[in-house]
């Protein structure tokens, strides 16, 4: 059986914002804001080029609570995220989570998580809840 103790302390992977993670997002959403697709209208706005959807990065969260984990007996209680700059096209993202947390008298676990560019600029960061199921 499981336990809250038997997670690691912290947790880090890289994930890459490619063409495949934004089509898949862009057609899966159907949203086609041209922030996000039309290089003109986002260098209008003061942008170097299309800002990658923000969501995708919530997408990054699934696969940390789903596949990195030591268990899969878990379930999101709550999530929060602070988009703190933006996020381009083939960036990768240095994701690392802490556990905050830990209250066995209702088996939940708090992280705390920053997604970084190559730069070390923080792009995003929250705080995500989960509980044993």
């Amino acid at each position: 059986m499981f336990h809250l103790k038997d997670f690691d302390r912290e947790y880090s992977h890289v994930f890459v914002v490619n063409e495949t993670v934004y089509e898949s997002f862009q057609k899966g959403t159907g949203d086609y804001n041209p922030l996000h697709c039309d290089d003109s209208f986002a260098k209008g706005k003061g942008f170097p080029q299309c800002v990658m959807y923000g969501n995708i990065l919530n997408g990054f969260l699934s696969y940390f609570i789903g596949m990195m984990l030591p268990t899969q007996d878990v379930i999101i209680h709550s999530q929060d995220i602070a988009f703190k700059n933006p996020v381009f096209m083939n960036d990768e993202l240095q994701f690392t989570a802490k556990v905050e947390d830990i209250s066995e008298a209702v088996n939940t676990v708090v992280f705390k998580y920053f997604f970084r560019n190559a730069a070390n600029k923080v792009v995003a960061k929250g705080h995500i809840q989960i509980g044993l199921i």
